[in-house]
């Protein structure tokens, strides 16, 4: 394993590190760069927000558990072209609007690179909304836990913290097969051998597994959605996630609800950055807590309120889940710590990646953090301050580590990705022409817009728009597509996206990206929508917003192309 933690007298140390954070200037400069083009905590009005996420789309969902969760979160782009993340709460989360307006404008003052901030709110009627700074690239807890089953007829996608229902569906499946070998089923167990061990332990469930056949047993295999995560990218969310707290309690705000994996999220460049939607509360007296009740802080279980201590408590938990890849409750992991069994408490994916010294330290903190009295916890600096020093692999970039698309790095672009980077207007005329009316699925088509044409039209020849389009009179193209879109009959994002082009063709780039825009609302994950945003968008000068519109089509795209 990588870390034997054979010297446990260690975790009995305390730390002498008192440095300061070793940062380069010119990353420095970056992030204030980047600090200073966020724009002012707002409060937007409904319509704003339903423009922004299509509608509150389904499509644009998310949140762990889409519309089921009690508060929904999707991702929206505002009108000028910022990405946010919209958190829609149920209408009796806050039913005083005047708290949590004032809750809003006091988290919205907070500005950091290590949070994903807080851009604005919603309270209008009974609506209760937030909007935050998008980040792409998923939870810690997506990072961490979750994994992918192999195909088959019968399939369980399990994170690693579920053992009880982790036995109980190996019991459920072994008994409909008949304690015989099941060729095509597969239940996935991060580290097979080892996790079955701790299920035993955990769970005290052992008979449970009499039912499953040794041949069953070996389709117990582990099989990650992506890479497992690497330790230096663990000690980095780490120290990230503690810096986020520390700034947090500088400015007042050291409360934070039901810290957990899912409240860490990735930016564009694969950074960690701790959410904003936590640093809300929706009591005055503090009382705001959801996680299970074996991850709780004790002090919660016996006042009910959460205190600064909570936090640190918190974030001890996550240091679990850091070292051993699972969502262990901190009881079970102190018991094994207590019986120097840490090798069962580390990851088996980590193997060979961090020395016994490192691990140690790291289990040090993690049972500080987790003391029960709250005044025997250290404070977020002290956790900065320890967390330097184990930080590994500094010069490589977050997204190298993570294994993910830099979100500044040049883009494998499909032809008419290409055509977009290049503003090649005939080029991008070309490929609409070819793809005619195919991605309208059933909101109009040319059959549609033929009959429209003949009856309203009856001097015209068929389709004069599609006509005038084709031969690149582009003037008259967008005389007929307004007429069609006018008539307010029917809808058709490929006729927006068409007189999109036409407008860029005749130098009328804002109404083109009006009309781009409006393409995805109609179609939020129409490629094309994005793509034509972004020719709009470079040709006003707006180059990071194109940049990210040009982003986005290429991955909408490249999903399309994997489903299809």
């Amino acid at each position: 394993m990588g870390c034997e933690c054979s010297k446990l007298t260690k975790c009995c140390w305390s730390s002498g590190y008192n440095g300061s954070v070793p940062e380069d200037r010119n990353e420095v400069n970056e992030e204030k760069s980047e600090l200073d083009d966020l724009p002012a905590f707002r409060e937007y009005n409904i319509e704003t927000l339903r423009m922004a996420t299509s509608g509150f789309s389904v499509e644009n969902i998310v949140s762990e558990h889409g519309e089921k969760a009690p508060n929904v979160v999707y991702k929206g782009k505002l009108e000028n072209q910022r990405r946010v993340a919209v958190k829609r709460f149920n209408r009796s989360a806050w039913p005083d609007a005047r708290q949590f307006l004032e809750e809003a404008r006091a988290v919205g003052q907070l500005r950091n690179h290590r949070l994903a901030n807080l851009l604005g709110c919603c309270g209008e009627g009974d609506e209760r909304l937030l909007v935050a700074e998008f980040m792409p690239n998923d939870t810690l807890a997506k990072h961490l836990f979750h994994c992918k089953s192999l195909s088959g007829a019968h399939s369980f996608a399990l994170a690693s913290s579920g053992y009880c229902q982790l036995l109980s569906s190996i019991s459920k499946l072994a008994l409909y097969y008949g304690g015989n070998a099941a060729p095509f089923c597969y239940i996935i167990i991060p580290g097979y051998k080892q996790e079955i061990s701790y299920c035993y332990r955990f769970c005290n469930a052992k008979d449970s597994l009499l039912f499953l056949s040794p041949l069953l047993l070996l389709e117990l295999l582990a099989v990650w959605e992506t890479q497992p995560m690497k330790w230096a990218m663990r000690l980095r969310v780490a120290l990230h996630l503690a810096q986020a707290l520390e700034y947090c309690t500088s400015k007042g705000r050291a409360l934070y609800h039901d810290l957990n994996a899912y409240r860490i999220v990735f930016d564009d460049e694969g950074n960690p950055r701790l959410s904003c939607f936590g640093l809300m509360k929706n009591r005055r007296d503090g009382k705001s807590y959801s996680t299970n009740l074996a991850f709780t802080p004790p002090e919660y279980l016996r006042t009910g309120r959460v205190i600064p201590e909570s936090v640190i408590y918190s974030f001890g938990t996550l240091l679990l889940d850091l070292l051993s890849g699972k969502h262990i409750p901190p009881s079970h992991a102190l018991d094994l710590i207590r019986d120097r069994n840490i090798q069962m408490l580390t990851d088996s994916c980590l193997e060979g990646q961090f020395t016994n010294d490192d691990g140690t330290e790291l289990v040090r903190l993690a049972s500080r953090c987790l003391q029960y009295e709250p005044r025997e916890r250290p404070n977020s600096k002290s956790l900065v301050a320890a967390l330097i020093p184990l930080q590994k692999d500094t010069e490589v970039p977050s997204h190298e580590l993570m294994g993910i698309q830099d979100g500044a790095a040049a883009l494998p672009l499909s032809p008419l990705g290409e055509a977009c980077l290049r503003m090649d207007l005939t080029a991008i005329h070309e490929i609409l022409e070819k793809l005619g009316y195919k991605d309208d699925e059933g909101t109009a088509t040319e059959l549609s817009f033929q009959m429209w044409t003949n009856q309203k039209q009856e001097t015209l020849n068929t389709k004069k728009g599609d006509v005038a389009f084709q031969q690149k009179d582009f003037i008259a193209a967008t005389e007929f597509y307004s007429q069609f879109i006018d008539v307010g009959s029917m809808v058709s994002p490929t006729v927006h996206a068409r007189r999109s082009l036409s407008y860029l063709m005749t130098n009328l780039p804002q109404e083109a990206l009006n009309d781009a825009l409006q393409a995805q609302a109609i179609s939020p994950i129409w490629h094309i929508a994005s793509y034509l945003q972004a020719v709009a968008l470079f040709v006003l000068g707006r180059e990071k917003e194109a940049q990210a519109a040009l982003k986005e089509g290429s991955t909408l795209e490249n999903k399309r192309s994997t489903n299809a």
